[in-house]
């Protein structure tokens, strides 16, 4: 339990300001499979490939979602933005979400780690899964 509150911890912290504008060109590129399993707190796993400067980096995801309840997998692509160096990816992301999909909705996020690297996904989620509350996630590339 204690784990967890410092995952809330880190995630209040970590803003999502500072997400990418129209006109700035993505750093690179992902794309990740997760399943997510909550009753209250939620947790999530999955993998992702990083394209970076021509190259691609696989990648592990661990999250911890507050306040859900369900069962659900999910599909995400989106752009990187600010990442300098490949190891600026690692790390812990956080954003501020409230929302719902069920059956199959879709959904957009913007996302920032403690480096300052923005994610900006697309994701489509399949099951029953409610998300009331902000979320954090644990990327570390492979």
């Amino acid at each position: 339990m204690r784990r967890a509150w410092i995952w809330i911890a880190i995630a209040a912290l970590v803003c999502v300001g500072g997400v990418a504008t129209a006109d700035e060109k993505p750093s690179g590129t992902v794309t990740m499979e997760s399943k997510s399993v909550a009753l209250v707190v939620g947790v999530t796993w999955g993998d992702g490939k990083l394209s970076y400067k021509g190259k691609t980096y696989p990648f592990t995801v661990k999250g911890l979602s507050v306040v859900d309840l369900g069962v659900s997998k999910v599909s995400a692509r989106g752009k990187v933005y600010h990442l300098q160096k490949v190891d600026d990816f690692s790390g812990t992301y956080a954003a501020a979400q409230a929302g719902a999909a069920v059956g199959g909705g879709m959904s957009v996020v913007a996302l920032k780690n403690q480096n300052g690297v923005v994610m900006e996904l697309s994701s489509t989620e399949t099951g029953v899964k409610l998300t009331l509350a902000g979320e954090g996630i644990e990327i570390k590339l492979k």
